[in-house]
């Protein structure tokens, strides 16, 4: 899909001036004008545009909040208050950053399951899915270090907690808490290491969206059917008609988001952080933002000793484990055929394994106790028994359906099934709509 010759053509004499000494417009008509894409992508692939969206969004609004915040425990709690109060629209700027963050994080968890689902992550496009996950690393880095800005209750016991976990490993554990913290308790010097990386991050992440955009016109878009473009019939112009379904997309995605920043600003945040940090009141309940949920409910799952490594370590080593096994799922999943679409017994584990995400997010919104850790173990247990035993065995014994031979033969069989108005003018019998 990358291969062909531009046919960028400049009409004017200063345009062509300029694409002989620099051919950026050239680049963006070959990029995302004439820049082919399969004809039957689905509304799932528009999360790709929403996210360098809510990233544009979240690197404005952080740079204004940033000319307003004071990164000093002192003050800090104050100077997000002095925002919402005293700053020209600093209430909107504030919201919108706040909850970006959740609604960037819920089109990553989309478009990660869209992966997960359509087999994105099969060969050609290992690098592609693996600076996908080195983003979503990035994210959750960034979104840490944000969550403690505000100074508030959560802010303070979240940090405190998480960068406790750290003295676990052993050897190094205690030198990468203090490095962290900057001292050897949570206090200025964490607040103002967080507050210089919340902002140098997303920059980064900015970089690693350029090689991933970058390796995805190397390779090519997948696509539902899993099939590689085998002739221009399989293709359709990115301009207008991905543009036009992405723009779509974009718009109803915004209005969810619109919708929470006027009317549900404080839904996603916990109400403990609406308190100034007190290091001497510890919380009910010490809990990270919603979209860390499950890995905490993984963390917490090990309280068991396994051989030498303690239930501390073991959460630990469990919790980045879970992150670290979506690096090598491209090498995990021995089928040859991406799609689920065409694999019934992947679709039914992974429909489990989605909802297994799910429960374990929620049990990390309950106390580590009773019947809570018992369920947090079993799911923990699936989850990783998706990626390491049921990817490999499936893969192995699972008779996939048959494949169609070309992504324009999926796309008109799909339609006869729908009804579609046939070349004569009458439409399908009920018999082939149903």
């Amino acid at each position: 899909m990358s291969e062909g010759h531009s046919t960028y053509t400049p009409t004017t004499g200063l345009g062509r001036w300029f694409d002989a000494r620099m051919p950026l417009p050239r680049l963006v008509y070959d990029s995302f004008i004439a820049y082919p894409v399969p004809r039957n992508l689905n509304y799932m692939w528009t999360f790709g545009g929403i996210l360098s969206i809510m990233l544009v969004s979240q690197i404005v609004t952080g740079i204004v909040l940033a000319m307003h915040y004071a990164s000093d425990t002192g003050i800090a709690f104050s100077s997000v208050e002095k925002i919402m109060r005293d700053v020209n629209s600093g209430w909107l700027l504030r919201y919108m950053h706040a909850n970006g963050a959740s609604f960037f994080f819920i089109a990553v968890y989309l478009h990660i399951m869209r992966g997960l689902y359509y087999g994105s992550y099969k060969a050609p496009r290992e690098l592609l899915w693996i600076l996908g996950c080195i983003i979503y690393l990035l994210m959750m880095a960034t979104g840490f270090m944000g969550y403690v800005l505000p100074w508030g209750q959560m802010s303070f016991w979240g940090a405190t907690v998480i960068t406790g976990f750290f003295t676990a490993i052993p050897v190094v554990g205690n030198w990468i808490q203090e490095l962290l913290l900057g001292g050897f308790a949570v206090d200025n010097p964490t607040l103002n290491r967080f507050f210089a990386l919340h902002y140098l991050l997303p920059f980064m992440i900015a970089g690693v969206v350029v090689l991933h955009v970058w390796a995805l016109h190397v390779t090519g878009q997948n696509n539902p059917t899993g099939i590689e473009v085998k002739s221009k019939t399989d293709t359709v112009a990115f301009t207008p008609y991905a543009t036009i379904k992405d723009a779509l997309g974009m718009i109803v995605f915004l209005i969810f988001f619109a919708y929470f920043i006027f009317y549900m600003p404080n839904y996603l945040g916990h109400p403990d952080n609406y308190i100034q940090a007190d290091p001497l009141k510890t919380p009910a309940h010490i809990v990270p933002e919603w979209y860390f949920l499950p890995f905490y409910a993984i963390l917490r799952a090990i309280t068991f000793n396994i051989g030498p490594i303690d239930s501390k370590l073991g959460g630990v080593l469990a919790m980045f484990g879970a992150i670290a096994v979506l690096f090598v799922v491209p090498w995990l999943d021995t089928s040859k055929v991406r799609s689920a679409v065409y694999r019934p017994w992947y679709r039914l584990f992974f429909w489990i394994f989605l909802v297994d995400c799910i429960f374990l997010g929620w049990l990390g919104s309950r106390p580590a106790e009773g019947s809570y850790v018992i369920m947090a173990q079993i799911a923990t247990l699936y989850y990783f028994a998706f990626f390491i035993v049921i990817m490999p065995v499936l893969g192995l014994i699972e008779t996939p359906r048959r494949l169609p031979n070309s992504i324009t033969e999926a796309v008109l069989e799909k339609n006869k099934a729908g009804g579609a108005v046939h070349p004569e003018g009458a439409a399908a019998s009920p018999e082939i709509r149903g």
